[in-house]
């Protein structure tokens, strides 16, 4: 019985040991993935701000500037690169609206963002954009891989429709939360008008060309990035754009400010993303850490009794079977 009882076992502890690794490299990548449905809105400030008056085209200082990040799941169209594509696939139509404390729009800048649902690496389709301009992304942007690495990564910029190093500076922790900080410095870099102005009748496309005038930016990007999930639990940007020669800023100016900002996320959106990720932050390590190693340990923990199962089987003092050995036969009865 205890020898039955020894194999069921061994059989146990070879089930929990094959599943270890398997739940950590081959079930991770196909269940921790970003639904195609995802809705998200994020409410960044800047408190206070400096904005380009159209009317008289000189800067002026407001209280607050309000900027509404929206990312959107588009799952029809994530289904048709799919098709193509060979892998999971999430498009996300992404805005970014800015509104003065007047509650006019100051800029709008809609992108379509294209990549794989799991390793967050960009998927190359069409349809893929930034402010109305066909891109071809190169690295990450909203989102960090899961199981992120302290090392830099490459990050686009919709601004510029480039993209750049994001460095890693170190770990920190955030409202309770262990994060990795990054940062990324955009230099001042000539830019194209938005393709929505916040005055009626200015075309954007021709504007530079009429005028002379030209646009230029810079910002300095900061994120605090939970590792397990590779979602920021936090961010910041300094924030910058000018306006620079031409008939556009009047004559005796060879600048003036479009933009200026600290912009930073709002209290009660913070709250609500860590809240978040903490949560699936635990999903991930089931996955990941909990369920392999605990497999694992489990599987050890079942060979260790069956092998003493079978120890105790034997009788002691019973010299080990040699199966080579036919039993002598016994004693014909007289």
């Amino acid at each position: 019985m205890r020898r039955k009882a020894s194999l069921i076992l061994l059989a146990f502890a070879v089930f929990f040991t094959a599943l270890s690794p398997l739940m950590r490299w081959y079930a991770f990548p196909r269940l921790a993935k970003i639904p195609p449905s995802q809705y998200q809105t994020m409410v960044l400030e800047a408190k206070p701000a400096t904005l380009v008056d159209y009317g008289t085209m000189k800067p002026k200082k407001v209280d607050r500037l309000t900027i509404v990040q929206t990312l959107k799941g588009n799952v029809e169209e994530s289904e048709k690169i799919e098709k193509s594509a060979d892998r999971d696939v999430v498009v996300w139509d992404a805005q970014t609206y800015v509104e003065g404390p007047d509650k006019k729009m100051v800029s709008k800048i809609p992108e379509r963002y294209i990549f794989d649902a799991h390793s967050q690496d960009p998927v190359h389709a069409s349809g893929e954009s930034a402010d109305g301009h066909p891109v071809k992304r190169e690295g990450i942007e909203f989102k960090w891989p899961f199981l992120t690495e302290k090392r830099d990564y490459t990050y686009f910029d919709a601004r510029t429709r480039t993209s750049a190093p994001i460095h890693y500076k170190g770990e920190q922790t955030f409202r309770g939360v262990d994060v990795y900080y990054f940062e990324q410095t955009i230099p001042w870099t000539k830019v194209d008008f938005p393709s929505v102005m916040p005055v009626e009748g200015i075309d954007p496309r021709t504007l530079e060309k009429e005028s002379g005038t030209t646009m230029w930016y810079t910002t300095v990007r900061k994120f605090w990035v939970e590792p397990t999930t590779g979602a920021p639990v936090y961010g910041e940007e300094e924030h910058k754009e000018e306006m620079r020669g031409g008939t556009l800023i009047g004559e005796g100016r060879d600048k003036v400010t479009a933009f200026s900002g600290h912009v930073k996320m709002r209290e009660d959106f913070i709250e609500s993303t860590v809240d978040l990720v903490k949560s699936q932050r635990i999903l991930v390590l089931l996955l990941t850490s909990y369920l392999p190693w605990g497999f694992l340990v489990l599987g050890a923990g079942l060979l260790a009794l069956s092998l003493v199962l079978e120890a105790r089987s034997r009788r002691p003092g019973d010299p080990p079977a040699d199966p080579s050995r036919s039993p002598e036969p016994e004693p014909a009865a007289a």
